[in-house]
């Protein structure tokens, strides 16, 4: 089928080549513009011609307008070029639809080589290698755990070309803002905002493979190009065929380009893209089923019309139809370069500006072995909506010497001559002044690497070839050739742009720092404000058109118009209420308590407070700022906005930062992150933007260190959120997240009323857990109770705060909300630092507190109380593990940890509960950088069958393990006892491991304890004496006569501890410890 009208569906010098080959071919042809692209050349290079609605890109993207035109003109095919709808499958199966030959690859084909993602799962089935990444589109949350596995990645799009859609990710701190202009770009440029991840080569030559096929599984190959010289990831220079290029390589890749391109029965060209590592590694990182940009330099050195040749395969010919044959084919004897010459200038950080105005002078290079493909002309007007390229120089040398190529691409270079707008003619020359392009020393990142370099260059080291233009006669040199009149002053525009509005009409009064006009730049909208109070005397741009940075857009003549009555002056009121500003402010009053008075109600009325009320009392006053309080419940299928914006407000979940303690420490100490379950919402159930919400927040959590106070009251996971794509949502992160923050960030839980399932994990899995004397706690509430077959049975009864509290899942267990959340600013302040006002006992009390009579018992909590400063003991686990005590405590306002065995249980014998209790706590204090003293009255580990019942070994081992593992100062106390395994894990496993090892007079110590020694030991003397008396008697002389022995006075002699004190002097020992180590 012979073509017989063909519509371009593209802009500027591709669309002028379609044509032409078209043309050739005797095929009529029609073009399209946008309304900014009126004065474009293309439009002229068409049989006609045929206006778009709107301006820019979007323009170009418009399907259906474009189908339209292609009917109503009678087009019987659609070129679409390169970019725009080039790769789009949906477009080509349109064209399908319509009978219109689209051309290019068919839709199947576009469907996967289109997908950059589809593309690399092709080249891995087929054993074509890859680059590691991720195989499947992502979001933000997949971005950054790839990252936080593999480092610096790549984020791709996976549609297009043309390097848009591409950012390098060095750190997690820029992710969200480039994953967010990569997806945008994606979308602006190809209509597609996915993306995904893949390895980053950092250095890596590009070299690409075209092809063309028939549609019959033949496919022929033009050879390769090297496209390694590139600006942020898009191509400047390309050389065909790869200089320098190893033979090897070649075979490899253009043998993976047939053997893909064949496997999809490929019509039409396409050009498959690989990376060579230095250590001549291929890695296949994507195809581009169309027609390249830098099909040019191909052209050149096979002597074949690329675009010719497609125009005739999307007629329906074969390949030996059209005359190509792989034989004939034969390897090129020269090379060819295309220069890519853009409106756009460097800054000296590296970053692209583009540059719009009125090209003054245009006039390429010519001569033998050049040609120059472009839209542009004198006079032309280079606005700032579409892509910078201005015009393509490629030069073709028969030599057979690369450097020949280099030489003459950069005197036709110098020859280009282009004047009124700024063009990156400078840095193309000064790359072509280096050493490294000669021998093709050359990766992907050489230009960004050496900007610096490029851009310092001075422009001198080139020989011109052209005449200046007189100064005056420079377009966009308006301050210096414009002829004001006397007394006037010119308005200029600050950047180049679109003008889109003149606020003033000439005669008008303006102000100083009124507006006067609205630009349009960088896809930005600009107000500009007049510098100075006069009168509009003439406008001299109209609105639509470009102008360039520094042109001139009205005369303002000055005068003083202070007295004067401005009426069209906009007065600006710092306290109006704009409407934006107002529906934000509505929405979040819904979220405030005052607004849910119902709830708020039915909350009081059970004794407690609302989930605000309790973040209110914990931050200081003013300090709170929420996170994500616009969140609803995910279940817009089944509810109105209205409906749900009312039922859950931020879902359910309160997610903030404040500060706690800050009459006590300075802002950074004192600043603290917050979750609070809402109960009035869905009974503080887990949803799914409630669970986004929390995973947001925690990482946040974690990359800034902040510790958490977590209010977890609630029912675990909420059915029915029908918005949510997911089967059980086992996928989630909370749990995992949460948990990971242990020794990271310091972990506050409270529970009041109902925590069970994932509201109770949190719970549990926190570093301080709190909780209310009405607080029923377990991993699964009633219902979950019932449905697994297990009873019927009331929230009262599950877990209740005196179960969890003797179990020891509860550390600190308090009367009601208020006395939580004073709990927890006390907790808190622990780990926020010293505080210097403080209070304590006169030390002499504690020469009395242990009691003369060495087999008589002691409130362990008494010396506590008199040791630390007043009021400044919080104990953890009261009523668990009663042979144990653990508290935080302060000296001096110093924070400490403090671990004691209490005499009053099993004489201070260390259990297993005890010591898991030990283990964790000391765990904790570990994690969290708090130093630990010890208080040791033990006559060992317990002993005997029912005590092994409890698994005492493991436990004991497990105390032991967390002592050798201590990185923090431990000081050790011994106040009377200290025998055997029992008193070393009071001292971290040895009495030589703590800071020091001291002990009161009172203290005794030996391998076991003395009477167990001495019946073990002198069984045998003792069994020999019959009479009781006199057996008893020998047996309390050498128990005595041990005793002596295992003075604390005999212990100090032999250097097993460090000192016997004073009681008294406890403090003062526990002091220089503490700062000479922290």
């Amino acid at each position: 089928m012979k073509l017989s009208k063909l519509l371009i569906a593209n802009r500027g010098e591709v669309s002028i080549r379609i044509a032409r080959a078209a043309g050739a071919l005797g095929v009529p042809t029609v073009s399209i513009y946008s309304e900014d692209d009126v004065n474009s050349r293309h439009r002229l290079a068409t049989d006609s011609s045929i206006p778009l609605k709107g301006r820019g890109v979007k323009s170009y993207l418009n399907q259906e307008e474009i189908l339209s035109i292609a009917v109503r003109e009678g087009c019987d095919s659609i070129h679409p070029g390169y970019g725009f709808l080039s790769e789009n499958p949906g477009f080509a199966k349109r064209c399908e639809d319509s009978k219109i030959e689209f051309v290019g690859p068919d839709p199947k084909a576009l469907e996967i080589l289109g997908d950059k993602l589809k593309a690399v799962l092709l080249a891995e089935s087929l054993g074509v290698p890859t680059l590691p990444g991720l195989r499947k589109i992502i979001d933000l949350k997949e971005a950054k755990e790839f990252h936080s596995k593999n480092g610096i990645f790549l984020l791709k799009a996976i549609a297009g070309g043309g390097g848009r859609g591409i950012r390098i990710i060095n750190s997690v701190e820029e992710l969200e803002t480039k994953f967010k202009s990569c997806s945008e770009e994606a979308l602006h440029s190809f209509g597609n905002p996915n993306l995904y991840a893949e390895k980053y080569l950092p250095i890596a030559r590009h070299v690409e493979v075209q092809i063309l096929g028939d549609g019959s599984g033949k496919i022929i190959h033009f050879w390769d190009r090297d496209c390694s010289l590139q600006r942020k990831n898009q191509k400047l220079l390309e050389i065909a065929p790869s200089p320098f290029l190893d033979p090897k390589i070649r075979e490899k890749i253009i043998s993976y380009s047939l053997q893909m391109s064949s496997h999809l029965l490929y019509r039409s060209l396409g050009t498959f893209e690989f990376l060579i590592s230095p250590e001549s590694e291929i890695y296949f990182i994507e195809s581009n089923p169309r027609l390249q940009v830098e099909h040019t330099i191909t052209e050149e050195i096979t002597g074949v019309d690329l675009v010719e040749a497609q125009l005739e395969i999307a007629s329906g010919k074969s390949l030996q139809e059209i005359g190509l044959e792989q034989k004939n084919l034969e390897f090129p004897k020269g090379y060819a370069i295309q220069i890519r010459i853009n409106s756009e200038t460097w800054d000296q950080k590296g970053e692209i500006i583009p540059s719009s105005g009125k090209i003054k002078v245009f006039e390429p290079s010519s001569g033998p072995g050049i040609r120059v493909d472009s839209s542009a002309y004198s006079g032309y007007e280079v606005g700032p909506n579409f892509d910078s390229l201005l015009a393509k120089l490629i030069v073709h040398s028969k030599h057979s010497e690369f450097s020949k190529l280099i030489h003459s691409a950069y005197r036709a270079l110098s020859e280009f001559r282009i004047e009124g707008i700024k063009t990156n003619l400078p840095l193309l020359l000064n790359v072509f002044k280096r050493k490294e392009l000669g021998t093709y020393s050359i990766w992907t990142k050489f230009i960004e690497e050496k900007i610096s370099e490029l851009l310092t260059s001075s422009q001198a080291e080139h020989k011109k070839y052209n005449f200046d233009t007189a100064a005056e006669d420079k377009l966009g040199n308006y301050k210096m050739k414009e002829d004001i009149p006397e007394g006037m002053i010119s308005f200029h525009s600050p950047m180049a742009g679109s003008l889109m509005e003149i606020y003033s009409k000439e005669g008008e009064p303006i102000r100083k720092g009124e507006k006067i006009a609205l630009l349009s730049s960088m896809k930005m909208e600009h107000l500009l404000h007049s510098e100075i109070t006069g009168i509009i005397e003439r406008i001299l741009i109209e609105p639509g058109k470009v102008v360039s940075e520094g042109e001139t857009l009205v005369w303002i003549r000055p005068e003083d118009l202070e007295h004067s009555s401005l009426s069209h002056f906009e007065e600006i009121d710092p306290n109006k209420i704009r409407p934006d500003l107002k529906e934000v402010l509505d929405r979040l009053l819904l979220n405030e308590d005052v607004s849910r008075s119902q709830a708020v109600s039915k909350r009081h009325k059970r004794g407690q407070r609302t989930a605000r009320e309790n973040v209110a009392d914990l931050c200081d006053p003013g300090s709170f700022v929420e996170y994500g309080s616009l969140a609803i419940a995910a279940q817009r299928r089944r509810r109105s906005l209205e409906e749900l914006i009312k039922l859950s407000p931020a879902d359910g979940l309160i997610a903030g930062l404040g500060t706690v303690n800050g009459e006590l420490f300075d802002a950074h100490l004192a600043r603290v992150s917050v979750l609070a379950y809402d109960y009035t919402v869905f009974m503080g159930t887990q949803g799914a933007m409630n669970h986004k919400k929390t995973d947001r927040f925690l990482e946040m959590v974690e990359s800034q260190k902040l510790p958490l106070v977590f209010f977890t009251e609630g029912g675990g996971g909420r059915p029915g959120e029908v918005d949510v794509p997911a089967v059980a949502g086992l996928d989630l992160h909370t749990f995992r997240k949460y948990a990971g923050l242990k020794g990271k960030s310091l972990r506050i839980a409270i529970a009041a009323g109902r925590c069970f399932a994932g509201n109770a994990a949190l719970f549990g899995a926190s570093d301080i857990r709190i909780a209310t004397e009405d607080s029923n706690i377990g991993m699964g509430g009633p219902v979950m109770v019932k449905g697994g077959g297990l009873g019927n049975f009331s929230a009262e009864e599950i877990g209740p705060a005196e179960v969890q509290t003797k179990n020891g899942v509860i550390d600190i267990l308090v009367k009601n909300e208020e006395e939580a959340v004073f709990t927890a600013k006390k907790a808190l302040s622990y780990f926020q630092g010293n505080i210097k006002k403080f209070e304590y006992k006169d030390q002499k009390i504690l020469r009395t507190l242990i009691p003369e009579n060495r087999l008589r018992s002691y409130e362990i909590r008494s010396i506590i109380s008199s040791l630390a400063d007043t009021d400044s003991v919080l104990e953890f686990k009261k009523d668990f593990a009663k042979g144990i005590v653990t508290s935080l405590i302060r000296i001096e306002g110093r924070a400490l940890g403090l671990i004691a065995n209490n005499p009053a249980h099993l004489g201070g014998a260390i259990d297993a509960e005890g010591a898991e209790k030990a283990s964790e706590f000391a765990e904790f204090c570990d994690l969290n950088k708090l130093p630990i003293l010890f208080l040791c009255d033990t006559p060992g580990f317990m002993v005997g069958p029912e005590v092994e019942k409890k698994g005492l070994v493991r436990k004991a081992a497990k105390l032991f393990e967390a002592g050798a593992s201590l990185q923090v100062p431990v000081f050790t106390i011994v106040l009377r006892k200290g025998y055997g395994l029992g008193a070393m894990a009071m001292a971290a496993g040895s009495f030589h491991s703590p800071v020091f090892t001291i002990s009161w007079p009172t203290g005794e110590f030996g391998a076991m304890g003395i009477e167990g020694e001495i019946r073990t030991g002198y069984q045998k003397e003792l069994a020999e004496i019959k009479d009781w008396k006199e057996r008893q008697i020998l047996f309390e002389r050498l128990v005595s006569e041990a005793y002596e022995r295992g003075k604390a006075i005999n212990m100090a002699s032999y250097l097993e501890i460090d000192a016997v004190i004073d009681p008294a002097e406890s403090r003062k020992w526990i002091l220089r410890g503490y700062d000479s180590c922290i």
